[in-house]
């Protein structure tokens, strides 16, 4: 598999490029704040639909950007087409926008569960992107697994890259299967790290500390053994050797995870993750 790290990917690749948001929701909004923050584009490369005019008239005042009600309105004149609706709005919007996208436009997909095939009969165009950030993302500190379709060029992929990489690291899969694996990997591990911060905070009350003072233990370690383990480059074993004292009180916990099936349970759940992925790409292939 060939991975790439395009956090860091210069703003030169949507140079003159103009950007359609479908649907500008929560990780729409993400994406735009951070790509204006950042001087990546200016305002007048941005366009987008939101069909609630609160939600709309908030985003062009907060903004500074004009938005439309009108699916494929805002996509006219674009380069780049973004859709950030939910699952199942999908086939609305596919039929709004069916037979009105030009040759030269890539559509980026950042909706679970749909597949590249999908969206190419479902749209009846060919340049597609199909994308899988995680919640993180939306603080522009998340991962984005991707795989552009064969008829995407280089440098169509080097601006999706780009937008991609404002949420955080962008990283390019060689197989559309390999989205699933990552759905269940960084798409839904965010909720198994929130899981272990809730449990161990929980813990840490049980053991007498008030729930502020827990959590903020909690984070902080979470925080600061990611940051380390990041920077010193060494195996997770191995660091997990080093805080491991014999006779002491991590080697007396790790016991407990051990007998408890910790690595079994972490293997499952993610295998269960994974499987599900499947089920429902097969679910959206099927347009059900």
């Amino acid at each position: 598999m060939v991975s790439t790290d395009h956090s860091t990917q210069a703003s030169n690749a949507l140079n003159g490029k103009t950007l359609a948001f479908v649907g500008c929701g929560v990780m729409a909004e993400a994406i735009i704040s951070i790509l204006l923050e950042r001087g990546i584009v200016t305002r007048g490369q941005i366009r987008g639909s939101e069909p609630i005019d609160t939600r709309r008239n908030e985003l062009e005042a907060s903004l500074c950007i004009d938005l439309t009600h009108d699916n494929a309105e805002a996509i006219k004149e674009s380069d780049i087409v973004l859709l950030t609706i939910k699952p199942q709005s999908l086939e609305m919007v596919m039929q709004q926008l069916s037979g009105k996208l030009q040759p030269h436009q890539v559509v980026v997909s950042i909706i679970p569960g749909a597949t590249i095939e999908r969206m190419t009969t479902g749209l009846q165009h060919d340049r597609i992107v199909r994308s899988m950030p995680n919640t993180p993302s939306q603080i522009g500190s998340g991962v984005t697994a991707w795989i552009p379709s064969s008829s995407v060029d280089e440098e169509s992929r080097e601006a999706v890259a780009t937008i991609l990489g404002t949420m955080g690291t962008a990283v390019q899969l060689d197989s559309e299967s390999a989205i699933d694996m990552a759905t269940a990997i960084s798409g839904s591990g965010p909720a198994y790290v929130f899981l272990m911060l809730e449990a161990m905070t929980d813990a840490g009350v049980h053991l007498g500390f008030p729930r502020p003072v827990a959590q903020q233990l909690v984070e902080e370690t979470m925080l600061g053994a990611i940051l380390y383990a990041r920077q010193s480059g060494k195996h997770p074993a191995e660091l997990r050797n080093m805080v491991t004292t014999p006779g002491g009180t991590t080697a007396s916990a790790l016991k407990t995870l051990e007998q408890g099936g910790f690595r079994t349970v972490v293997n499952d759940a993610i295998w269960s993750a994974f499987h599900r992925a499947v089920e429902l790409g097969i679910v959206s292939k099927n347009g059900k």
